[in-house]
């Protein structure tokens, strides 16, 4: 048999409840997710937000063709990093990706406006994931909400 796939393995074992499965699958998609969330912080921490605070030619030349300098570059630059380091911190995770949404809508227009569309999937194909991971980890907002009350009222 060349087949190696294990149809008993996709099953319930003998005992287990539809919800130690389901805790299953839940435990699997948390874990899907926080490797997403990973991957997508390094990306945008070493290879989009650190050019930008370098001041990589490459970078530079692009904010001075949007006609944003090196101000708009760093803080470009700083805004990538800072929703970065809050992907990897549980309670911020949500908000940073609707964040990212934000700044990736920025970016497709500016790269259908100023640069022709030449890299404009770049940012549509990122909006997904960041969706994905805002609305997965909604229930972080409320906890969020909690904390700044908690803090406003110190």
């Amino acid at each position: 048999m060349s087949e190696t796939t294990n149809p008993a393995a996709d099953t319930p074992a003998a005992g287990a409840t539809e919800s130690d499965a389901a805790g299953q699958r839940g435990r699997r998609l948390h874990l899907a997710l926080l490797v997403l969330q990973v991957l997508l912080a390094l990306f945008f921490a070493f290879a989009s937000a650190l050019p930008k605070l370098i001041a990589h030619p490459s970078a530079a030349e692009s904010f001075d063709t949007i006609g944003w300098g090196a101000g708009g570059m760093y803080t470009i630059g700083a805004l990538e990093l800072a929703g970065a380091i809050a992907l990897l911190i549980p309670v911020l995770s949500s908000v940073a990706s609707v964040a990212f949404v934000g700044l990736m809508i920025g970016a497709f227009i500016t790269q259908v406006v100023v640069f022709d569309g030449q890299y404009a999937a770049t940012p549509v194909i990122l909006v997904v994931p960041f969706a994905l991971i805002a609305w997965a980890r909604r229930q972080h907002n409320a906890e969020l909400l909690r904390l700044v009350r908690r803090r406003a009222r110190a």
